[in-house]
């Protein structure tokens, strides 16, 4: 297997691009708060981040809500991110990232599984796991056909309740050993995501470190792709 970027190579619905192509960086991947209140609001202030700087693929996270606010929110925001070539990923609910047009879902261990979700949405979508500290659970996430692992909470997030705290080596050796990329998140900032860059994430999930970023969101995207283009 080739390792997959999920940022698209051009503008325009990320659904008619390319989705596989060789990483070569470390790339940011945002998370949408757990609740966006003022959906207009936000996606005023989504497109201005999204504008600030490269960001590969957006996922929609809203826990818990019902069915009726995450399509809202889907079907305001997706078309915000796909017109930027930015993959659109629904967290948690592959029959909903289906049927509304999203790019891909994410799924964690209490979620649907990784096959589940590709009957679902088909063998073009992408589909990336929650795999906490756990090689094991990584690699049986990728023979399943995850097109990504995620681990962490690397650092301490109000964003989530979090039970598990991995070593950053868990990146070296994923790295090193397999070839589906692997995502870092968990309290992720501009300030802490070096090291995580260094151990060898392909990319960084960030919600509370842009959208809580003391000057705001589009300023954390900007200090971010200074990061990111300064690492070796």
């Amino acid at each position: 297997m080739q390792r997959i970027l999920i940022r698209q190579v051009d503008g325009g619905p990320a659904a008619s691009h390319q989705r596989r192509m060789r990483a070569q960086d470390c790339q940011l991947y945002l998370i949408t708060p757990p609740s966006i209140p003022d959906l207009d609001a936000f996606a005023v202030v989504l497109e201005r981040t999204l504008d600030a700087g490269p960001v590969a693929a957006l996922q929609i996270r809203l826990k818990p809500a019902e069915d009726g606010v995450i399509t809202k929110a889907v079907r305001v925001l997706a078309p915000i991110a796909q017109s930027r070539g930015v993959a659109v990923i629904l967290n948690d609910r592959p029959d909903l990232a289906a049927s509304l047009g999203c790019d891909g879902v994410h799924v964690g261990q209490s979620d649907a599984s990784v096959a589940s979700a590709r009957r679902i949405m088909g063998r073009n979508a992408i589909i990336g796991a929650t795999c906490h500290d756990s090689r094991h659970l990584a690699m049986e996430a990728a023979e399943a056909g995850a097109d990504y692992v995620a681990f962490g909470a690397f650092f301490p997030t109000t964003t989530k309740e979090t039970l598990y705290r991995p070593e950053t080596d868990v990146l070296t050796v994923w790295q090193e050993t397999m070839e589906i990329p692997c995502v870092a998140i968990g309290g992720v900032t501009v300030d802490n995501a070096a090291i995580l860059i260094e151990a060898g994430a392909d990319f960084l999930a960030v919600s509370g470190g842009v959208w809580s970023h003391p000057s705001g969101p589009a300023a954390a995207v900007r200090d971010f792709t200074k990061l990111l283009a300064a690492a070796p």
